[in-house]
């Protein structure tokens, strides 16, 4: 069961690009983001914003819609201890078992941030944190959920 732990109003894309980047403030390995909304809502943005504040630089960020799954090592030499980031976007899956062959076995110790995630079928951790990104006319909502069971509400508090 999932609870609504957290509902932000985004009237911009730099408003979805900041909730990335202070999202990438309170990530470790093992963690897994789902991220969820039609098509343009904003869930690249948002991917954009929290890829660029974990690795500390201003880079390019494609979209992994063509090649399923774009990989984000940190500046060893700034964060020793940084695990390496995932970005999949699962829109052009056909099967959920084809999830393997992107590096799925790798969540555990990586951080993952996961567009289409309902396309990676039963394989999706149930300790995920849910963002389901609303357009509402010309702005957004975006609802950040997860498992009662996981930490995400206390680590979420300073967001």
């Amino acid at each position: 069961m999932m609870d609504l732990l957290l509902s932000l109003d985004l009237a911009t894309d730099r408003d979805t690009r900041d909730l990335g980047a202070r999202l990438a403030h309170v990530l470790q390995a093992g963690d897994c983001l789902a991220l969820r909304g039609n098509l343009g809502a904003g869930k690249t943005t948002l991917a954009r914003g929290l890829i660029c504040a974990f690795l500390g630089v201003d880079t390019e960020v494609p979209s992994p819609t063509f090649t399923l799954v774009q990989r984000y090592q940190p500046d060893l030499d700034n964060q020793p201890s940084a695990p390496e980031l995932l970005h999949f976007d699962l829109y052009r899956l056909e099967d959920p078992e084809d999830i393997w062959e992107l590096g799925w076995e790798e969540l555990d110790e990586v951080i993952s941030l996961v567009e289409w995630p309902d396309k990676a079928g039963p394989h999706l951790s149930p300790g995920c944190l849910d963002i389901e990104i609303i357009i509402m006319g010309d702005q957004r909502r975006a609802n950040l959920s997860a498992s009662l069971a996981s930490n995400w509400k206390s680590r979420l508090n300073d967001l």
